[in-house]
């Protein structure tokens, strides 16, 4: 695959959950940058019609799945009780609001294979995987009708398993990133050095990669402006993912409150925590956060269980207990229109 594939250095990270539109897509394409559609939470029909949006426009642009994790289906009789067990913490929430908390739901991605069949029957020309890997078979199917195919993956291990599978290239997504982990191996023990020491940089992790595998890689995390976008370039990556710096965008299909919250000073630092859906995500340090340090490690069921939470949270205006995502770089965020945030990437190159 050649290294131009992009064709631009700048990458709009699939944000699932409304932030990532046809429309914000459609304006990083405009302004010279590439973005992608996230399959996340959403129906086939769902995706086929952003899908169908996009191609109206003439905007180039690629579509994220997220892989189901099978060992999650069903959990294990221990997550089952600390599942229910949290379900009785979230009363208080629930009370706060008058809200009901929803029975559990422990299925994945239902439309997994709907969403794989219609991205071969209708091909784009990017696809990538989150918080797993699709599986060899699935990779070579999509490769022959057309795609090119992305991984993501948050260390060496994860990118030795993926090239294994014949993917063209890796998205190497770093603990700075904000929104969810997507990582799918336990973490190597002894930790790798980069993770180690708090200064632990995206540049390193992919030194760390690079030496382990031959592909493309994309860097995502932390990466907020041009130096970042130049620091990550010059340590091998032939492009870089970013979400972060876009999320207050005009554009950006986040909830105000979320773009709020990113200029807000009452917020001062982000944490990585599982309270909102299972999986390890960075956020915003908000009162949600604190109050569930110890949430189970059990996705997406703790996603469905505080879905209407999160919405009643959302239409009373209180930030504190909304999943704001964010990296680590959230303060340089920008208000405004994408295209002076992609400008600002490129303005040096």
């Amino acid at each position: 695959m050649p290294h131009d594939l992009f064709g631009t250095p700048v990458i709009a990270a699939p944000m699932a959950g409304g932030t990532s539109t046809a429309a914000f897509v459609e304006a990083v394409h405009r302004a010279g940058g590439l973005g992608f559609l996230a399959a996340g939470y959403k129906s086939v029909a769902a995706m086929q019609a952003e899908i169908s949006t996009l191609r109206e426009s003439g905007a180039r642009f690629g579509m994220n799945v997220f892989v189901p994790d099978p060992a999650q289906l069903p959990p294990p009789a221990s997550v089952l009780a600390e599942l229910e067990d949290y379900r009785l913490q979230l009363r208080t929430d629930s009370r706060r609001y008058g809200v009901e908390l929803p029975q559990l739901r422990l299925d994945d991605d239902d439309e997994w294979q709907g969403k794989i069949d219609a991205l071969l029957s209708d091909p784009v020309e990017l696809v990538s995987f989150a918080f797993g890997l699709p599986g060899p078979d699935v990779v070579r199917a999509l490769q022959r009708a057309g795609s090119a195919v992305l991984a993501t993956v948050t260390t060496a291990a994860e990118a030795v398993q993926a090239a294994g599978q014949g993917v063209d290239a890796l998205v190497v997504q770093h603990t700075s990133a904000g929104g969810h982990s997507a990582a799918f191996l336990p973490a190597p023990e002894p930790r790798p050095a980069y993770a180690a020491r708090p200064g632990g940089t995206t540049a390193e992790l992919l030194a760390e990669v690079r030496s382990a595998v031959d592909l493309p890689l994309v860097a995502a995390g932390g990466i907020m402006d041009a130096a970042g976008l130049d620091a990550v370039l010059r340590a091998g990556a032939v492009a870089a993912q970013l979400g972060t710096a876009f999320l207050r965008t005009d554009q950006s299909g986040a909830k105000q409150l979320h773009k709020d919250a990113l200029a807000d000073p009452h917020f001062t630092r982000t944490r990585l925590t599982r309270a909102f859906t299972g999986r390890q995500a960075r956020a915003l340090e908000n009162e949600f956060v604190r109050d569930h340090p110890e949430a189970p490690e059990a996705y997406p069921a703790v996603h469905h269980l505080t879905a209407p939470l999160r919405a009643a949270a959302t239409a009373a205006g209180d930030a504190e207990r909304l999943n704001l995502w964010a990296g680590t770089g959230w303060r340089k965020a920008q208000a405004g229109p994408v295209a002076g945030v992609v400008q600002g990437l490129l303005a040096s190159r």
